[in-house]
């Protein structure tokens, strides 16, 4: 039995009846608390009442710090039936590293966690299309906040993506630019009047110019002296991820290939490959990726500001090449 409205074994029954009368209390609190809404709460904790209890008083929280019903007073429009989920195509294009910036990745994250645990259930299918090569490593980064059940739900389409989604949604309810028939009243094959295109965020917007985040490590450096940080690269294709910032003065920053293994080298004796500079790291966190061309053992070289004492600062990770992961995600 599939557990929904209309597919319910005895068991299944009975439980949702029991879920009803052990909720009834904050059901008032609900906009629409028929079976569909509550056995959405059921499926995704696999009809285990005590734990579908904790999650939907959990939301009814959410909502009352949110102020979730007075957000907005649009209303949708009456399609005669319930609407249990919803398909989702991502369009990926123009997807690419600065996209990968730690608290970007962190606000995914948020994102993920806030959509899965206060409306369950609602997902059918998510259609990734025009996925870049560096597709893997970003879903490699947000799949931890992803639970099994949405993983399953997720399909990365090739270049044959136009068919295979006619495959699954119907062509009218498809723009004419993704392989439909659906167009806006003008001929429009974007729908703009039904779709909001992403795009760079007006400054306008900004709440602030810089996000306070936290790093993982953190380190000292004394005056005139260095840091050296080693990661090896087992593949061609390997991309190096730093960011880091100090505190109360400049660095210098580089990345050497070590020529000999086992032993600490000066910079002058590795080969470099991004030449060492000094950066205001102090004033804007600094943040950037080098793609490997070669395997080997790449160093961090950090060095202190000979007018200050000390340096606290952080630096980050290797990320594989995406043919490590493979097609499937």
């Amino acid at each position: 039995m599939s557990g929904r409205v209309g597919d319910l074994s005895p068991k299944q029954k009975e439980a949702l009846a029991k879920f009803r009368e052990n909720v009834q209390d904050v059901l008032p609190a609900l906009p629409n608390p028929d079976d569909y809404f509550l056995l959405r709460w059921l499926r995704a904790r696999s009809f285990d009442l005590q734990k579908s209890e904790a999650m939907l008083r959990k939301h009814v929280e959410f909502r009352k710090q949110k102020d979730i019903d007075n957000i907005i007073s649009w209303q949708p429009p009456e399609l005669g039936k319930t609407v249990e989920t919803v398909t989702i195509i991502y369009d990926c294009e123009g997807l690419g590293l600065k996209h990968l910036w730690k608290p970007a990745v962190e606000a995914y994250g948020e994102f993920l966690c806030m959509f899965e645990e206060n409306y369950p259930e609602t997902l059918k299918r998510l259609f990734v299309v025009k996925a870049p090569k560096l597709f893997p490593v970003a879903y490699n980064l947000i799949k931890p906040f992803l639970s099994e059940d949405t993983r399953k739900k997720i399909m990365v389409l090739g270049a044959n993506w136009k068919e295979v989604l006619l495959k699954h949604i119907s062509p009218d309810q498809v723009p004419v630019e993704y392989g439909g028939t659906m167009t806006d009243p003008d001929g429009n094959p974007k729908c703009r009047s039904k779709i909001n295109y992403g795009g760079d965020i007006p400054k306008k917007y900004y709440v602030r110019d810089q996000v306070k985040q936290q790093y993982e490590h953190s380190v000292q450096i004394s005056r005139g002296s260095s840091h050296q940080v080693e990661y090896e690269i087992l593949f061609p294709g390997c991309v190096l991820r730093w960011q880091f910032m100090s505190d109360g003065a400049d660095v210098g920053f580089g990345i050497f290939l070590k020529t000999k293994m086992g032993e600490r080298q000066r910079a002058g004796e590795m080969t470099e490959v991004l030449p060492n500079q000094r950066y205001n790291s102090h004033l804007v966190p600094e943040d950037g990726t080098l793609t490997c061309s070669d395997p080997g053992i790449c160093k961090y070289l950090l060095l202190g500001n000979a007018l200050k004492p000390h340096v606290q600062l952080s630096a980050c990770e290797v990320l594989l090449p995406p043919w490590i992961f493979g097609s499937e995600c």
